[in-house]
């Protein structure tokens, strides 16, 4: 098992519009296309309130292409993308880590 960190930095005033975007489409492809959602978080205080955090797992880095690949080449996805960016981009920058777990990790 691997899992991907994505630490988005969200455009001023657009949190609101990102989060929509995840609940009403990204969580419902996501599944579709074999992303295994551990979890989003939000600062409570910090250096920037403008970001967003979530984990997901997949089985290997080749399970990993193949539904990332699936998932941004989906004309649903590629629409709601659209739809949501019709006022301006909701993400300024993307920032992703692959993590592999230690031996001593209780999250295999």
């Amino acid at each position: 098992m691997i899992y991907e960190e994505r630490v988005y930095k969200i455009m001023p005033g657009r949190m609101a519009d990102i989060k929509k975007r995840f609940a009403e489409v990204t969580m419902r492809l996501f599944e579709r296309h074999g992303i295994r959602v551990i979890g989003f978080w939000q600062p409570v205080f910090g250096p920037s309130m403008n970001e967003l955090y979530y984990i997901v797992a997949y089985d290997d880095l080749a399970h990993r292409e193949r539904a990332w690949d699936a998932f941004v080449s989906d004309p649903e996805w590629i629409q709601a993308k659209a739809e949501s960016e019709k006022n301006g981009l909701l993400v300024a920058d993307v920032a992703i880590r692959i993590l592999k777990p230690t031996e001593f990790s209780p999250l295999q």
